[in-house]
């Protein structure tokens, strides 16, 4: 009887384990793709042409765009510190940055107002320089920015961590600032775990509702009162699966869209 070569029948445990991985697989794609199949691409261009729609589609997408630009300016140095320091406190710092991934998002949109709420002193700074947080688009950015940063931190933490401290300090020792030294050196051989957080940031972003529907219900944009996505379906939902089904098929694909372009630009940095 000939065998194949390399090839070795799976014993129970594998089958199982297949079986029980393809059932996991299968609640996972399953809705989404039922989601997206459930409307005709006719009216899931119809529905992207109405105003409500494509002012809410420009609105998640900026403001999470936003939030993620921000991130970047302030969480990189402190994922940096925290990659290259040891100091007291340092285990209760890192538990302080996914806190965040822990409470109860509506929860958040309450705890935001407490600090940028008009009512309470760092809110009345910033409205008094013209920024205002309650319903406005500067609420749903901070609301898309405290859940999701921590994605971003921690990628760029562990890139750091497996940037060869040696060669940092051989760029020192030939006269290199830390300036140079972050810039030159650590930055660029970390970019593919920033980027992929960043991606993981901006996606968690776009999803976010709780946060959001407590600090910033609708907010104006370009000229539109309007409101975020997951917000939208939620709207429609009231009137029914049918009037809600197109708007959250067009959400689940601007997300996959974006998540698979982002995630193969990183794939192919990975490969160069």
């Amino acid at each position: 009887m000939i065998k194949m070569s390399g090839w070795k029948k799976p014993g129970s445990m594998q089958i199982v384990f297949i079986l029980l991985g393809a059932i996991m697989l299968l609640f996972i794609f399953a809705p989404p793709l039922k989601t997206v199949f459930s409307s005709s691409p006719g009216t899931l261009w119809n529905t992207l042409l109405e105003e409500e729609v494509y002012s809410s589609v420009l609105l998640t997408i900026f403001a999470a765009l936003t939030a993620t630009l921000i991130g970047l300016l302030l969480g990189v140095p402190l994922a940096y510190v925290l990659a290259r320091h040891q100091f007291r406190g340092k285990r209760f710092v890192e538990a302080i940055i996914d806190v965040p991934i822990v409470i109860p998002h509506s929860a958040a949109g309450i705890a935001l107002l407490f600090v940028f709420g008009s009512n309470f002193l760092f809110g009345k700074v910033l409205n008094g320089i013209g920024i205002g947080f309650f319903r406005a688009f500067a609420g749903v950015v901070i609301a898309m920015m405290f859940v999701s940063v921590p994605f971003l931190i921690d990628a760029a933490k562990e890139g750091f961590k497996a940037v060869d401290v040696r060669l940092e300090k051989v760029a020192r020792t030939l006269g290199a600032s830390a300036w140079k030294s972050f810039f030159r050196i650590s930055l660029p051989l970390a970019w593919r775990s920033i980027f992929s957080g960043s991606v993981l940031m901006w996606a968690r972003g776009l999803s976010e509702f709780g946060a959001i529907i407590i600090i910033a219900y609708s907010a104006s944009f370009l000229g539109w009162n309007t409101k975020v996505l997951p917000v939208l379906v939620a709207n429609r939902f009231d009137f029914g699966l049918d009037y809600a089904g197109p708007v959250a098929a067009i959400a689940i694909l601007i997300s996959l869209i974006a998540f698979i372009v982002l995630r193969s630009i990183a794939y192919r940095g990975e490969k160069s």
